[in-house]
């Protein structure tokens, strides 16, 4: 154990057995020792202070205002998670001593520090036999943040992709026209959706919503239905649909 962790150890011991006085004593040689490292276990030490001050029916405001102005010195060096924390608890302690004004100031400014969320795009797998249809695809779906793109003219080809994509525990989405030159679109989602139930398969067809095939293959389970001719936006809606799980 070093020397430091014996000193905490000890100030503990002093606590728990309601020796106060020397609890704080130590609890205060420590937390100088780590706020001269700015080191944000000084502000935990400090409320470990002002707690032996609160035993002994003594005010505690100094304390707590030392810790809210190390937290503050903490977060204005730090960055991301170690900052927003460091200015929650120095609003936390502003709180206790009855400064709001100052206690909001920190929590706002806790508010910048957002979470990074890495947003995972899906493969997407195009079933086209038009090279203008799949360049407009390839285009859009690179403008709307997907990069792992398959492009097929023709439905055995893209069913043999499709199946090792699934098998390799991967979840792609499809795009799926309607009128290929080997196997129509209804055809090739019925037999994927028979091999993996929640696939997902946005229809993209010159059909109408309404026809018996398109009707017929959304029954089956495909997702989402995009007519062409189609801008990105509408695009955007499907693939918004299909990720979120909902049936359009």
């Amino acid at each position: 154990m070093t020397k430091e962790a014996a000193k905490l150890d000890l100030a503990c011991t002093y606590l728990k057995n309601n020796q106060t006085i020397s609890a704080y004593n130590l609890f205060m040689t420590l937390a100088e020792s780590e706020m001269k490292k700015d080191d944000f276990r000084a502000g935990i030490l400090l409320l470990l202070a002002a707690e032996c001050k609160a035993k002994q029916g003594k005010d505690r405001h100094n304390e707590l205002l030392q810790a809210a102005k190390f937290y503050l010195k903490v977060a204005k060096k730090e960055k991301s998670t170690v900052a927003k924390h460091a200015y929650l608890c120095a609003a936390k302690c502003f709180l206790r001593i009855g400064q709001y004004d100052d206690a909001m100031n920190a929590f706002e400014k806790s508010k910048k520090y957002l979470p990074t969320i890495i947003e995972e795009k899906k493969p997407i797998v195009i079933v086209d036999d038009s090279p203008s249809i799949t360049l407009k695809l390839n285009n859009y779906l690179q403008k709307l943040g997907y990069k792992d793109i398959h492009t097929f003219g023709d439905g055995k080809s893209a069913l043999e992709s499709i199946k090792k994509l699934i098998q390799s525990s991967q979840n792609p989405i499809i795009l799926l026209d309607m009128e290929l030159p080997d196997i129509s679109g209804d055809v090739i989602a019925k037999t994927l959706l028979e091999l993996k139930p929640e696939l997902s398969i946005i229809l993209i067809t010159a059909d109408e919503k309404t026809s018996p095939r398109v009707r017929k293959t959304i029954g089956w389970g495909s997702t989402a239905f995009v007519q062409k001719p189609f801008t990105i936006n509408e695009l955007k809606n499907a693939l918004d649909v299909t990720e979120s799980g909902s049936i359009t």
